[in-house]
Order: structure tokens, then C-alpha cells, then sequence
């Protein structure tokens, strides 16, 4: 162990990575800076243009969060916050999810009316060393330069998502994904207009606004079931997190524990677990081998350090308990 991140400490790997995170997020942003005034001085009238451009600003909002949240992370817990800072996570995929399905929304009912009332958005040329350039072609360069960097960003994102549990940096990784679709989708609007096609932009503005629209629904979701303290998931929220398995795993095998049943929510980074154990008759733990089974449950994952074995005598229903277990029925 060589660091902490809030009241967790990071081991060498992991510390790695997040600093790795950190740069890779402060590149996205210089790229987008130059992305976005790129795309701003040749968008025209274009429609799908001006959704591209719109979708690379709200680009901005999951590198910003995952920096501010890393920072507030790093607190160690108080009085007032005895769980520490790790929720910051949460907050700011909530404010990211909303952020893209409030736009998302925007665009798609803006490029639906441009379908209905037949736009004919007007794409005229500009004056280059004396000779008149057709803006189309500018667009068309413009996007296309916008395309390498987001799947390489996207990659790199999306491994060290998994590695350090960062949902945020999940939802970045996603946004890189729609990035250059939608750069792609412009240039397929574009060169649809220089074709003749005068619904092609349209079209186009429409497909990128329901990609936006999809990442807000799927980004919204995710962030408030876990404010929820849904069960604990993998950072893609595609299955449940593997470690709680491990750790009832693990504490069955201890020879005092009879009956085990965790319940594990998400705080961010790592995992708040509660474990609780029916003990043998006769075979009730000393505080020794309690201390034992926690180091041996942390020692499974980084992310378990927040944990506590609670011993009882009947699992709670939530871990897989009988209904006996509620407190009503128990005094019955």
C-alpha cells in the first residue's frame, strides 16, 4: 500500500492508474477545447454540425467531474461525513446523466422539427488564398479530425474504468464512443447536402441526438440506483460485483461461521459491506479470529476495506434470511 484515496488505501497498481486517469482526462480536455473552437467556426447552419458541437460541450462534463470528484475524494472522513467523500462519484455521474439527457432531449425534438418543416439548410463557401471553397469540405476536414483521439481516449478510459472502479470515468469512456459516431454522422450529413439531399442533415442531427439522448437515460439510471444503494455492480453495471461472492465465499470457510450473508453497496470507488455471520453453537469467534476474518476479507480486494462482520443469530431476509428474521416476527 503506498497511498490513500479517502479513507481507502490504494495499492501501487491502482495508484498508478489513477494518476494515469488524471492526465488522460486533463488531454481530453485540451483536445475538446480545440474540438469545439474547431467545429464553431465552420458549423454554418448546419444541423447536424451544431448537434456535434453541442455533444462535444457536454463532452466536457464528465473529465471536469471526474477531477473535481477525484480532489474531494482524497478527504479523509469526518465527524460529519463518517463514511468519507467517495459519494462525490455518485454526485457527479448524476450531474453528468442529467446534463446529457436534458440536451438530448433538446436536439432530438429540434432535429425532429427540422424533419417535419422540410429545412433546407443553406451551405455556402468561403474565400481561401483567393480562391471560393465550399464550407461542406472545411465541415467535413473539421470532423474528421475530431475522430482518432476519442477512440484512443476511449480505450485507455475504459481500462482503467475497470481497474479503479470509476463509473464516471465509464460514462467518459461511453462519451468518446458517441463523439466519433457523431463526427462520423456529421460528415454523412454534410456530404448528404452536397448531394442533394436535403434531409440528410436532418437525419443526421437526429441520430446523433438520440445517441445523446441514450447515454443520458443509461447515465441517469445507473447514477441514481446507486444513490439508492442498489446491490453493488461491476463498474459497466452490466452484473453484480464479484466481491460478494468472494467474501461470503471466504468467511464460510472460516470453521466458527455456520450461515453468511453480505450486503454491499457502492460508495464510489469502493465498497461499504456489511457481512453478517451465524456463528456454530457452541463456536462463537473471540476478537482475534474476528480481526483475522476481516484482514482476510480485505486482503481479497482492494475496494473491501469498509467492512464489518456483524455476528447474529439468524441472516437478515436482504442476504438471503428466512422472513423469521424481522424483528416484528421474531418477538412473536
Amino acid at each position: 500500500m503506498t497511498a490513500r484515496f479517502g479513507h481507502a488505501e490504494l495499492p501501487e497498481a491502482e495508484e498508478r492508474a489513477l494518476r494515469a486517469a488524471i492526465r488522460i482526462e486533463w488531454a481530453s480536455l485540451a483536445f475538446l477545447a480545440v474540438a469545439i473552437t474547431m467545429v464553431f467556426l465552420v458549423m454554418g447552419s448546419s444541423q447536424a454540425m451544431k448537434a456535434a458541437w453541442i455533444e462535444d460541450l457536454l463532452s466536457l462534463a464528465p473529465p471536469i467531474a471526474f477531477l473535481v470528484a477525484v480532489r474531494i475524494i482524497r478527504r479523509p472522513p469526518t465527524a460529519k461525513y463518517p463514511y468519507g467523500f467517495h459519494r462525490a462519484v455518485g454526485v457527479a455521474h448524476l450531474v453528468a446523466g442529467v446534463a446529457l439527457l436534458a440536451m438530448g432531449a433538446f436536439l432530438t425534438v429540434d432535429s425532429v422539427s427540422g424533419l417535419i418543416t422540410a429545412e433546407h439548410p443553406p451551405i455556402g463557401a468561403v474565400v481561401l488564398f483567393g480562391e471560393p471553397v465550399w464550407l461542406g469540405w472545411l465541415m467535413m476536414g473539421a470532423m474528421a479530425l475530431t475522430i482518432p483521439l476519442p477512440i484512443v481516449f476511449g480505450r485507455i478510459k475504459m481500462r482503467l474504468a475497470r481497474q479503479l472502479h470509476d463509473k464516471v470515468l465509464y460514462a467518459d469512456a461511453d462519451m468518446n464512443k458517441a463523439d466519433w459516431m457523431t463526427a462520423v454522422g456529421s460528415i454523412v450529413g454534410v456530404a448528404g447536402i452536397g448531394l442533394g439531399f436535403w434531409w440528410a442533415d436532418s437525419a443526421a442531427a437526429l441520430f446523433i441526438a438520440a445517441s445523446i439522448l441514450w447515454d443520458g437515460v443509461k447515465n441517469l439510471r445507473a447514477a441514481i440506483t446507486d444513490l439508492m444503494d442498489t446491490r453493488a455492480t461491476t463498474f459497466d453495471d452490466a452484473k453484480p460485483h464479484p466481491v460478494t461472492g468472494q467474501v461470503d465465499e471466504y468467511l464460510r470457510s472460516l470453521p466458527w461461521a455456520e450461515q453468511v450473508g453480505s450486503r454491499v453497496r457502492d460508495q464510489g470507488h469502493v465498497l461499504h459491506i456489511e457481512s453478517f455471520v451465524v456463528p456454530r453453537k457452541g463456536r462463537t469467534p473471540t476478537l482475534r479470529q474476528l480481526t483475522e476474518a476481516r484482514e482476510g476479507c480485505v486482503a481479497l480486494d482492494w475496494k473491501a476495506q469498509d467492512l464489518v462482520i456483524v455476528l447474529t443469530d439468524a441472516l437478515p431476509e436482504a442476504v438471503g434470511g428466512s422472513d423469521r428474521s424481522r424483528e416484528s416476527e421474531r418477538r412473536s
